[in-house]
């Protein structure tokens, strides 16, 4: 999760940098708060707390798997923001999915009954190793520690892996209910945009 090197942006400070991270963990905290009174707390409050902790999760993380594609199709002060605070977009991407996991980690305490198959407990731990690696590596001394190649391999890895594990967990759901498009409809298009950016770029 690099930022990219472009001349400073004319934005307000809380825009720009470590910031972006501060305020979004504080928007994600307060909104899973106030789906948590909302629900009426306990175990449907956690609840309350996972889906919109999905959703913020969901947001941020196709803001920053997404970043240098959008770039390559809309030169506007948007994407040039976005591509040049990727890094904080993603650090506050990590800081929502945590806040999503300490919920379930609840539920499982509070609730003897909840059970989750192996298969979604393996997945959902690697998703989380990587996440937290690429969280812990998301700073100028940790891509000259580990060399630029390394660095880019981890997070390109850890970027995909984790799109998989979003569309392997919605996608099946879709069968259930169409309101789950709103989660793979757009992951899918994430995944169309970095690849027609790859196919632009070769040319």
């Amino acid at each position: 999760m690099a930022p990219e090197r472009t001349a400073s942006l004319s934005l307000p400070p809380a825009l720009v940098g470590w910031p972006i991270v501060l305020w979004s963990t504080v928007a994600v905290c307060t909104a899973s708060s106030f789906m948590f009174t909302l629900a009426g707390g306990g175990t449907e409050g956690w609840h309350a707390v996972v889906r919109t902790s999905a959703k913020t999760s969901i947001a941020l993380f196709l803001a920053t798997f997404a970043a240098s594609s959008a770039r390559v199709f809309w030169r506007n002060g948007f994407t040039k923001w976005l591509l040049a605070n990727r890094r904080y977009v993603g650090v506050s991407f990590a800081a929502s999915h945590f806040v999503h996991l300490v919920a379930i980690l609840l539920i499982v305490a509070l609730e003897p009954s909840f059970q989750s198959s192996r298969t979604t407990l393996i997945f959902g731990t690697l998703g989380y190793v990587l996440l937290a690696a690429m969280a812990a590596t998301s700073s100028d001394a940790a891509v000259a520690w580990l060399g630029q190649r390394r660095w880019k391999a981890l997070h390109k890895t850890g970027m995909y892996y984790l799109w998989f594990v979003f569309i392997a967990s919605y996608a099946p759901r879709l069968a259930g209910s169409l309101w789950y498009a709103l989660f793979v409809v757009p992951l899918l298009a994430g995944i169309a945009l970095r690849a027609a950016a790859w196919q632009r770029q070769r040319r």
